[in-house]
């Protein structure tokens, strides 16, 4: 099974504890029913947008509030379409968060499924890579990167698995695994397209 190996440092704790001291606030703050819906549904735009940004993404924040309303938008249909997938993830992720008994590889790929929605090809979406992939430098097209082979692919998700899902890993703090689930799942790589939107909102599920 595998074991990651890391170290927590002194910032890491005071980070984590900065975390649970807001996340403690807010979830105590005395709102407004109308001040709160406001507020989430600022902060689900933000995250849509920074999440499809870092992507590639060019849509503006304001562009991407008005994708979210529905409104029409002069911009690439693949941005948009990324966008309202995002969306749908986000509504999965509740979904998921309520039904889980534990995680696997198919809430991996019903992720992935919500996340590529109309921008992978069909026989892509929802499915390990069968295929060698690598990650070039943008620009230089230099390869900076190469995941397992596709062969391995399966077999490192079954190792992954096992752990999160064993007693002592849930020991661990949910931002720690979180952070283990995000470097390690990028770095199998399991899909063709699409890895690091998944792998975000898959460790955000943790």
């Amino acid at each position: 099974m595998y074991s990651p190996k890391y170290l927590i440092s002194n910032k890491i704790l005071k980070t984590v504890g900065s975390i649970e001291a807001s996340k403690e606030i807010i979830e105590n703050a005395p709102l407004v029913p109308s001040f709160e819906k406001q507020f989430q549904s600022d902060a689900m735009i933000r995250t849509i947008h920074h999440g499809t940004h870092i992507e590639g993404n060019d849509l503006t924040l304001y562009q991407t509030k008005k994708v979210l309303e529905g409104a029409e938008v002069y911009a690439r249909a693949r941005d948009i379409q990324e966008v309202v997938n995002y969306r749908d993830v986000a509504k999965l992720l509740d979904e998921l968060a309520v039904k889980r008994g534990g995680y696997d590889p198919d809430m991996l790929k019903d992720v992935h499924r919500a996340t590529v929605d109309r921008i992978v090809v069909p026989d892509k979406i929802g499915v390990f890579r069968t295929t060698e992939v690598v990650i070039k430098e943008e620009g230089t097209g230099r390869v900076i990167f190469s995941p397992p082979p596709s062969h391995e692919v399966p077999y490192l998700l079954e190792d992954f698995f096992a752990w999160l899902n064993d007693a002592e890993a849930r020991e661990s703090h949910p931002i720690i695994r979180a952070g283990i689930a995000h470097y390690i799942l990028v770095t199998i790589h399991p899909f063709v397209e699409g890895n690091g939107r998944t792998v975000r909102a898959f460790a955000s599920l943790i």
